[in-house]
């Protein structure tokens, strides 16, 4: 038969702290930028940030995002990541910058109080939850479930009409129905981002807004996630009687 396509390998490396450890006592300070640079997204991201917004940066890494948006004057930016050597690096580099904070943190335990910040973004963080999935159509219950853990995580430490703000190469097809689930109270709305060439869109941006419902569509969509196969649908009623040899004979067909 044929055989189904799989995604591309990515490292499982990735999952790892030891693996990102070493890269940043590697690569010390120098940035390093998944998802290209703040410019690529700003014109999507600026209309849902005001100045004096509480913005947590998810997985900071060792990406300049987090002082670009300082630069750009929003002063208020706690950056998170699970290696101590990145944050150590972090720290240091930007030290002259007192309203940036840097903690280490695991993504799926936040150590905040509720409705603590106004902006929660991420670019490229969650994709490392997907990066052992060999099969996008079909992700397994073990990466579904970290998904929602963070997810549940992000929506808790957002103050009401606060959002949160995804930045990945996951489509829609694939990522929506993780971020489309009621529990989390907000509402789901998605951009292609490019790089001006027509049709050439390298990553898509998702903005939640925590308060306003979701989409009744994607709702559905959200729901078919941590459904189980549905079972084969029941059998019509019976006919009457004498039909019930050409309904036994139909169903031998």
């Amino acid at each position: 038969g044929m055989e189904r396509r799989r995604a591309p390998a990515a490292s499982p490396r990735y999952g790892r702290r030891r693996f990102w450890d070493a890269l940043y006592g590697r690569e010390g300070a120098e940035t390093r930028e998944w998802l290209g640079g703040l410019s690529r997204f700003l014109p999507q991201l600026e209309p849902e940030l005001r100045p004096g917004d509480r913005i947590l940066v998810l997985g900071c890494g060792n990406s300049a995002l987090s002082h670009d948006l300082h630069e750009l004057g929003y002063p208020d930016v706690t950056s998170i990541d699970f290696s101590p050597a990145c944050i150590a690096a972090m720290r240091a580099r930007y030290a002259h910058c007192p309203g940036l904070r840097w903690a280490v943190m695991d993504i799926r335990a936040l150590a905040f109080p509720d409705a603590s910040f106004d902006v929660v973004l991420e670019k490229g963080t969650l994709d490392v939850l997907m990066v052992e999935e060999t099969d996008p159509w079909h992700v397994s219950p073990q990466a579904a479930a970290s998904m929602r853990r963070v997810l549940a995580e992000v929506s808790r430490v957002l103050r009401p009409g606060g959002c949160f703000i995804s930045i990945t190469f996951a489509q829609p097809h694939f990522r929506k129905p993780h971020y489309a689930q009621e529990a989390f109270g907000w509402s789901l709305r998605h951009a292609a981002c490019g790089d001006g060439d027509a049709g050439a869109f390298h990553y898509f941006l998702y903005v939640m807004r925590k308060g306003q419902p979701l989409d009744p569509r994607d709702a559905a969509l959200g729901r078919r996630l941590h459904q189980p196969p549905s079972p084969p649908a029941p059998p019509p009623p019976s006919a009457p009687a004498d039909n019930d040899e050409d309904y036994l004979l139909a169903i031998q067909l």
